[in-house]
């Protein structure tokens, strides 16, 4: 049985940005510019964002290392150019990867599309126009990956009408994935009504929309973010699977995916280990405050935590015990490696294997629900 990772990453190259904004944009393409000691680094407006270093699969401490020989003003151990590998960039060159990796395909998010979205939030115009780029890049990784590569849009839906363009665009490319953000849209949660007729464009387009880990508006008051010089910060980790459960909270109770009964959502690199207890406690505040303020939020014939069946797909990280999760929910996970990061792995299978999971026995878990999210092809 093939393959299907829910989670790689691709290094976007140094001129991707100014290369495929609107020719109007261009003073306002995200770059990638070297510094005076030699470090890259990703920058809008002369504005250096973050740090940008080569990972390795398996090896934390690498990161942290590179970060302190440029707090401490010494030179970088490795020239970033140098450093890259063309697979974790070229499509042609990752496609190469699978087949070392014994992986059949792979859905492909962004790197350096992780860092900048709420950066960039002061500036709507901005903010369009370089996820626009991104997204006219996603076009070529279909056609150079030989289908075997599914890249994932980049999109807010904080501008309607840019967002069905956007999903028109797409969809009539073969990119059946797009990140948003989990996250209030200007002041207005994911179900309000406003939203609607973005939620049915997504299913028109037949687009999946995903939530995964990123730098985008928080959920939590910018007060708890004790350390404004941490690339990512703790209070951020400890809770990273909060905002994905509480946007698709809110798109339940309020009635938002018994509206859309073909909506699929994706929730990736979140972690997963969280989503048997949610149900629970989704299920039962759901019965509970129904009883107490004498009418649900909105008219629902499923159970909530049906909804989420019907409707998400998880990914599971092996280190998770995806089998036992599956036990306990139901099939709703995906095999991910997260590669080439390094939080990630470059061995999926044998990790998976070693997790006491394998394809022939969870289809699921390797193929199937990464398909259901990418839809009919």
């Amino acid at each position: 049985m093939s393959v299907v990772d829910s989670d790689e990453h691709l290094y976007e190259p140094r001129s991707l940005w100014r290369d495929h904004i609107d020719p109007g944009r261009r003073a306002d393409a995200l770059a990638l510019v070297d510094d005076e000691l030699g470090y890259t680094w990703l920058a809008w407006r002369e504005q250096r964002l973050e740090l940008a270093d080569v990972h390795l699969p398996g090896d934390v401490d690498s990161c942290g290392r590179h970060r302190e020989r440029w707090r401490r003003g010494q030179p970088p151990s490795y020239r970033y150019d140098d450093a890259l590998p063309d697979a974790y960039w070229d499509p042609v060159a990752r496609v190469g990867w699978l087949d070392v990796a014994g992986l059949e395909g792979a859905v492909c998010f962004p790197n350096f599309g992780l860092l900048w979205e709420r950066r960039l939030s002061g500036s709507l115009p901005a903010l369009t126009a370089n996820m626009a780029a991104w997204n006219r890049w996603c076009a070529s990784v279909v056609t150079d990956g030989g289908g075997r590569l599914h890249p994932v849009a980049h999109l807010t839906l904080r501008d309607p009408t840019w967002l069905e363009a956007q999903l028109a665009e797409l969809s009539a490319h073969g990119v059946r994935l797009a990140m948003v953000a989990p996250a209030p849209v200007d002041g207005r949660p994911l179900s309000h009504p406003d939203h609607d007729r973005v939620w049915s464009a997504f299913v028109d387009y037949g687009v999946s929309p995903v939530f995964h880990v990123a730098d985008q508006p928080r959920v939590f008051d910018d007060c708890w973010y004790t350390d404004p010089d941490a690339f990512v910060p703790t209070i951020e980790s400890v809770f990273l699977w909060v905002p994905a459960a509480l946007g698709l909270a809110d798109l339940i109770v309020n009635g938002v995916l018994e509206r859309h009964p073909e909506l699929r959502i994706g929730v990736v690199e979140l972690s997963s280990i969280w989503v048997p207890q949610f149900l629970l406690m989704l299920d039962g505040a759901t019965e509970f405050t129904n009883r107490l303020n004498g009418r649900p939020p909105a008219a629902l014939r499923l159970r909530p935590s049906e909804y989420f069946v019907r409707h998400v797909r998880v990914s599971s990280f092996a280190f998770e015990d995806p089998r036992r999760l599956t036990t306990r929910t139901g099939d709703l996970f995906m095999c991910c490696s997260d590669y080439p990061h390094s939080e990630g792995t470059a061995t999926p299978l044998t990790d998976y294997a070693a997790a006491g999971c394998d394809p022939r026995s969870y289809p699921g878990l390797f193929q199937d629900n990464v398909e259901f999210l990418l839809g009919p092809s």
